[in-house]
């Protein structure tokens, strides 16, 4: 595709359909062996486990043995962190009474061995974007979705249930799905952008050349979004284009693009092409 314009129906479903098989599998391979050769539902659990199993067993090389269980317990509760409304992670999710201090350095042994990416709260859309992190505000998420599919125990049966894989696990798979994408798309890895009183929040912000993007991700085709408009009202002047994932059709109204979600990996190509179309 070189412009903004809807999906034809014969193929916006087939991809929306295997856009659910790959929040079951994932894209680690054999898994996804599993799946596309031999089409066994258990050997693809099963593989899966195993790779939970592997990394678990990693953990116990860590240099200093007291941080086991701390990234074990951290490695556990990643599920909970994301099922909850406000996705910011907390150490009390992880163990009562759990301090910063006591479990930040099982934490980064997790984003040094890339098993989780870590996700810096921003404080405005400016540069460099790393300026503006609020260091004791991020959220956490997995490396790849099908594994935080496991690690929740959804089972698979989820991927014949309609939208329900979409819905389930408050949108969480949905979005550690999109922030895979965007990682491997953009040098500087996403932020977030929040604020409590009103309380809005913008899921991503993206970095791509000099401008930063925000980013909303929704599970369903709903397509409203109070978070996205307060943002380019806080900040008219910095925001070119504001980015929308859904299961809504591509499409760029106004200063809205929005991108299937099947499409995240082309989030990067596909606004540059808005924002050539924007200025036709």
């Amino acid at each position: 595709m070189d412009t903004i314009a809807p999906i034809p129906d014969a193929f916006f479903n087939p991809l929306y359909e295997k856009l659910k098989m790959y929040y079951v599998t994932g894209g680690m391979p054999e898994p996804v062996l599993m799946w596309t050769e031999a089409r066994d539902v258990s050997a693809m659990q099963e593989a899966m486990s195993g790779i939970l199993d592997a990394y678990e067993r990693d953990f116990a090389k860590h240099p200093n043995i007291h941080e086991f269980p701390k990234i074990s317990m951290i490695w556990k509760s990643i599920p909970s962190q994301l099922a909850r409304e406000n996705k910011k992670f907390i150490y009390k999710v992880v163990k009562k009474g759990a301090r910063a201090r006591e479990y930040e350095d099982a934490l980064q042994w997790l984003v040094d061995a890339r098993l989780v990416h870590k996700i810096y709260r921003s404080t405005a859309p400016g540069l460099p974007v790393s300026a503006y992190d609020d260091l004791s505000a991020f959220k956490i998420y997995l490396a790849d979705v099908g594994l935080l599919r496991r690690l929740a125990q959804l089972a698979p049966s989820a991927f014949g249930e309609g939208s329900r894989l979409f819905t389930e696990f408050k949108g969480a798979l949905t979005e550690n799905f999109v922030l895979q994408t965007l990682i491997t798309q953009f040098e500087a890895a996403p932020r977030y952008w929040s604020q409590n009183n009103p309380p809005y929040e913008v899921d991503f912000l993206i970095h791509r050349e000099n401008d930063i993007f925000p980013v909303e991700v929704k599970s369903q085709a709903n397509t409203t979004s109070k978070s996205l408009k307060k943002f380019k009202e806080l900040f008219p002047e910095q925001v070119k284009l504001r980015i929308r994932f859904s299961l809504a059709n591509l499409k760029l109204d106004d200063d809205v693009l929005n991108i299937p979600l099947f499409m995240a990996d082309q989030a990067e190509r596909l606004i540059g092409l808005a924002l050539e179309q924007r200025q036709t």
